[in-house]
């Protein structure tokens, strides 16, 4: 991501963020940046191929070796092992 797109992209949740925060709004918020989502957001949902494949709190799913792994980048020793990601058809 270029710095005007990361610059841009940060505004974007600040804006969202103090509507949530200042106006009580629900917001259904859909990210590809994980990290992101999960910082700004109280529930999160992962799907795989339309399916949902877990639910919780970010607190709960920042915190979760598969997250961590899969969509945060942080792997300390695979999870999973060996296997890929799409070989398991669901994760919870």
């Amino acid at each position: 991501m270029n710095p005007a797109s990361a610059k841009l992209t940060r505004e974007i949740f600040e804006i969202v963020v103090r509507i949530n925060r200042e106006q009580g709004t629900t917001i259904l918020l859909v990210e590809q940046n994980a990290n992101m989502a999960l910082n700004v957001a109280d529930y999160g949902v992962v799907l795989e191929n339309g399916r949902i494949v877990m639910a919780d709190s970010c607190d709960r799913l920042r915190e979760k070796d598969d997250i961590k792994e899969f969509y945060l980048g942080l792997k300390n020793d695979s999870v999973r092992g060996e296997r890929r990601w799409k070989k398991k058809k669901m994760w919870r």
